[in-house]
């Protein structure tokens, strides 16, 4: 299998894995197989999962190994193909046309267009991650003409002609899954489900982040995670949310509290949602004695 010149270096999904972790990104097997070969391939890369598991953090992670922008557009009811390619400064046209009197001025050229994130990553495929963040947000009317820009990494503007990456760039898509995708858009990916990691591998990760965290904090804190995720919750904490109460706990225990106090006074650094809270006020003491008693 031939792997594109831009990704040279990583050259199976062993390398991807360690560099990911070089970048703070602790990738499973799974995970990092499917990235290699979206990057090998040339193909989009479609992460979904839970909220809150790392979706974003691996574009993230993998604009870090490959030297390059990450370039997000960020999906929401209603976005149009304006918001995702390109837009005239009509503004600074009429100005140039006033200004010109009666001498010719090109209200096309380039210093009147708006790139916008899909349009930047065709002009430059090598220096770009393009992220499609959270798809699902989107409308099926967005998603049909995403799917065209998928196609041949093309898209024409009737002012200037068709603009084509000389090269596929690399895009990642996420999803929370709020929504399904149309099985026309997911032929396109290499696809990947993202779950909460383990006990260990989650522990790993507040390690790797919350340099100020004991080991034994770590473990405590990503077994009251786990408690809290199997309770009905609007909004159940997500890896970011048990680094930084990991963090928060510690910060207070330095302070003079001890763990539990701790944990239960930094309670809103893991829980964001106010029904959340009072669902879980009776129990939440259980929950974490239990865990960080």
């Amino acid at each position: 299998m031939a792997v594109r010149a831009n990704i040279v270096g990583i050259d199976t999904p062993d390398r991807l894995a360690a560099a990911l972790r070089d970048a703070q990104y602790l990738a499973g097997e799974s995970l990092a197989t499917a990235a290699y070969l979206a990057l090998a391939l040339g193909k989009p890369l479609l992460l979904e999962g839970a909220p809150g598991v790392g979706k974003t953090e691996a574009a993230k992670a993998l604009a870090s190994i490959l030297g390059r922008q990450l370039v997000r557009l960020q999906c929401y009811e209603g976005i149009d193909a304006a918001a995702a390619l390109y837009e005239w400064n009509y503004p600074r046209q009429m100005l140039a046309i006033r200004q010109a009197g009666d001498a010719y001025v090109n209200i096309y050229a380039d210093e009147f267009l708006i790139a916008r994130p899909m349009l930047e990553a065709l002009e430059h495929p090598r220096d770009t991650v393009l992220l499609i963040d959270e798809i699902d947000r989107a409308d099926h009317e967005f998603e049909a003409f995403l799917l065209e820009f998928l196609s041949d990494f093309s898209i024409s503007i009737p002012e200037r002609g068709t603009v084509r990456a000389q090269e596929p760039p690399v895009v990642v898509l996420t999803s929370n899954r709020t929504r399904e995708l149309h099985e026309a858009l997911r032929r396109r990916c290499v696809y990947h489900w993202i779950d909460y990691p383990d006990a260990a591998r989650e522990a790993d990760i507040v390690m790797m982040r919350a340099s100020t965290v004991t080991r034994r904090t770590a473990d405590r804190v990503v077994a009251a995670v786990e408690r809290l995720r199997a309770e009905p919750l609007a909004k159940a904490p997500g890896i970011a949310e048990t680094v930084e109460w990991a963090e928060a706990a510690t910060l207070l225990e330095a302070q003079g509290n001890p763990w539990p106090t701790a944990f239960r006074r930094a309670i809103g650094v893991a829980l964001k949602d106010q029904d959340d809270i009072a669902f879980l006020s009776g129990r939440l003491d259980e929950i974490l004695d239990e865990t960080v008693g």
